[in-house]
């Protein structure tokens, strides 16, 4: 048995399945980790299509996955989305529990081998090999910027309490709270990638009618450049290859100075495509950033890679989400932020306000009650029904942000190129031979770039 599962939690292959009876709590389980029922023709293990999905029967197409499948790299349904579908985003009930099998993605996460480490401390986390068949996902939402994510990692060491990417590890059937102390790395990201890459990828997008590549988007639901890829180096295998193609646009996001590691190839990828670094920065104030994400880099580590990454040519800009109400919100916290962004050379920067996932909530709660327990009815009036605070709030926050994106000239967020610089393309289902000899040269010269 993998030791990711405690032998008193479950027998191998199979989980204890919680079976609704009544009676709702406050900050439940999230029910995005309802497993599913193996269906007639399934492979082996469950696995169902050629990404690290999982089947999610009751939230089926709600993820902003391929339709039918639900994936943890895209973001949940809102509470909008989820009530059109008939479950309430937030209601839990009391169970009982009967063995099912465990199928898909969870069936690999409780097989998955332990990753040896040269880590000494005691504090580090378990890292396991998790064996997926693609490493390039689709997401389909329209709340989102990009049409594929790329996470090398799944969990991450950060640890940071208001994370909304807990949820992701139910889908693995782990707790939420599991999320920084089980940590899966992906095997084999160089070899998945070239294939994903050559054979789902298209450098005309839908979203843009055929003007523009679609975008892949680096990092959505666990750091790429946390402590594990100093050992792994799943994030620098992708950008490896990667860098070897033309006419991709791609972005990465973080909160890890360890990005500068990688310049050269970010180099490269932005001669060939379209290329935008991000680095969140909630707070510039250490001792609150150490509570809020514990084993993050520092916010002056952060801003010297921001002025690093510019000095280097490259197009970089500065997240402050989550923006923390009551804690990062006070007056000229913000400011700091975008300031400090500024002169490193920042030419994005934007904020957004936070959003509460139930298995987030289960984390978060606790520490604002423990840390900050003037806050704790303001929180539980905002929380208990939405994972969104009030809308009036929110529009004050945009505002502040939009005046200091026009005080420093920032962007609201990188802008795309209008026009491909490369010959890239899919083919055209007309019969021309002259072009069709073009557009094979031009997809021979992407596979072999």
């Amino acid at each position: 048995m993998s030791p990711v599962l405690s032998s008193s939690a479950r027998t191998f292959g199979f989980r204890r399945r919680r079976v609704p009876q009544s009676t709702a709590t406050l900050f439940p389980v999230s029910p995005y980790a309802t497993s599913p029922k193996p269906r007639a023709g399934d492979a082996p293990g469950g696995v169902h299509s050629v990404s690290d999905k999982v089947e999610t029967a009751t939230v089926a197409g709600l993820g902003g996955s391929t339709s039918g499948y639900t994936t943890a790299d895209c973001p949940p349904p809102t509470s909008q989305e989820a009530a059109l579908h008939g479950f309430d985003s937030r209601a839990d009930h009391r169970t009982q529990e009967v063995a099912v099998p465990l199928v898909g993605i969870a069936r690999l996460a409780a097989r998955s081998p332990v990753a040896e480490s040269q880590r000494k401390s005691a504090e580090k986390p378990e890292y396991f090999f998790l064996p997926v068949k693609s490493i390039l996902n689709k997401c389909d939402s329209a709340r989102v910027p990009f049409d594929w994510t790329i996470n090398p990692y799944r969990g991450c060491e950060f640890g940071c309490l208001y994370c909304y990417a807990r949820y992701t590890h139910e889908y693995m059937e782990l707790d939420g709270g599991e999320f920084e102390r089980k940590i899966f790395v992906k095997k084999d990201a160089g070899p998945l990638l070239a294939y994903d890459v050559a054979h789902k990828y298209s450098y005309a997008s839908e979203s843009s009618g055929g003007q523009k590549p679609e975008h892949i988007a680096i990092g959505t639901a666990t750091d790429p450049y946390q402590p594990a890829e100093r050992e792994y180096g799943v994030t620098r295998a992708c950008l490896e290859e990667l860098s070897k193609r033309e006419g991709l646009s791609i972005s990465v996001i973080t909160k890890s100075n360890q990005i500068v590691r990688d310049i050269d190839l970010f180099k490269k990828i932005a001669e060939r495509s379209e290329l935008a670094l991000n680095i969140t920065i909630t707070t510039l104030r250490p001792r609150l950033a150490r509570l809020l994400e514990p084993r993050a880099p520092r916010p002056d580590l952060r801003i010297a890679a921001v002025r690093q990454l510019s000095e280097a040519g490259l197009r970089v800009g500065v997240s402050a989400s989550p923006l923390i109400p009551g804690i990062t919100d006070r007056e000229g916290e913000l400011e700091a932020v975008a300031e400090a962004a500024h002169n490193a050379g920042a030419q994005w920067f934007w904020s957004g306000v936070l959003f509460l996932m139930p298995s987030s909530a289960k984390q978060f709660l606790p520490f604002i009650r423990e840390k900050f327990p003037r806050l704790t009815k303001q929180y539980e009036e905002w929380y208990a029904k939405e994972a969104y605070a009030p809308e009036k709030y929110r529009k004050q926050i945009a505002d502040r942000v939009a005046r200091l994106k026009q005080k420093y000239g920032f962007d609201s967020r990188p802008q795309r190129d209008t026009h491909r610089t490369t010959p890239c393309s899919q083919m055209k289902l007309g019969w021309d031979a002259a072009a069709v000899a073009a557009e094979l040269q031009g997809i021979r010269s992407c596979a072999a770039g």
